[in-house]
């Protein structure tokens, strides 16, 4: 049994994947650019650093990539982020892993800013330890760098935890770093084969927690 669970936030605690599709749909209707909703949802896991460049050609630390990239978060903080709850529990799920003696750190592709609205919002503070997120690194999911990241404000080595995420970046992020990845089929959009590296998958989190075996 691990001794740390790395948590991703978006699609995985939160039902959030379809609104940030749908902010980067509006913002690119603001910055003349045909953004589609089809070609957008696959790429929701990613940070900023790939997103921007696939939908824009952008770089992400260009002008027009900084200012496209922060209009989103706006966007999707004010617009979406006040009606996205968290999923079919969560919270119990967190409850009950902190009660089996884990240590709970967010590890997700998201800036700080939208994380930290994100956890307010579904009152998330309580129940984990730390977190890092995209602000802390230097590339994004699929690459590993976040779940180090994590292993660090954890202080466990790979072998001493589990991934808990919700996209095939997630689980290629944790195969890189050496840890194990649930994944869950909450997020969307993924078929159970797109999942299969993954060493099991469920439903959402209250599946997790009655079927916990790990």
């Amino acid at each position: 049994m691990g001794k740390a669970i790395l948590l991703d936030v978006d699609g995985t605690l939160v039902d959030s994947n379809d609104s940030h599709a749908r902010a980067w749909v509006d913002v690119g209707r603001e910055f003349g650019l045909d953004i589609r909703y089809e070609a957008v949802r696959p790429l929701i896991g990613m940070g900023g650093d790939k997103v921007i460049p696939r939908l824009t050609g952008w770089d992400k630390d260009s002008p027009q990539g900084k200012e496209i990239g922060e209009r989103h978060g706006k966007v999707f903080r004010e617009r979406y982020l006040p009606h996205i709850p968290a999923f079919r529990g969560t919270h119990e799920l967190l409850h009950f892993l902190r009660d089996l003696g884990f240590r709970l750190v967010l590890a997700t592709s998201a800036g700080k800013e939208d994380l930290d609205a994100i956890v307010r919002q579904a009152k998330l503070d309580e129940l984990i330890d730390d977190h890092t997120s995209s602000a802390e690194v230097n590339s994004s999911k699929p690459d590993p760098d976040i779940v180090h990241a994590a292993l660090g404000k954890a202080g466990v080595d790979a072998g001493d935890a589990l991934f808990l995420g919700d996209t095939p970046y997630d689980i290629e992020a944790a195969r890189k770093a050496g840890v194990p990845c649930i994944a869950l089929r909450c997020g969307g959009w993924w078929t159970d084969d797109d999942l299969r590296d993954a060493i099991a998958i469920h439903d959402d989190p209250a599946a997790l927690k009655a079927e916990w075996r790990y």
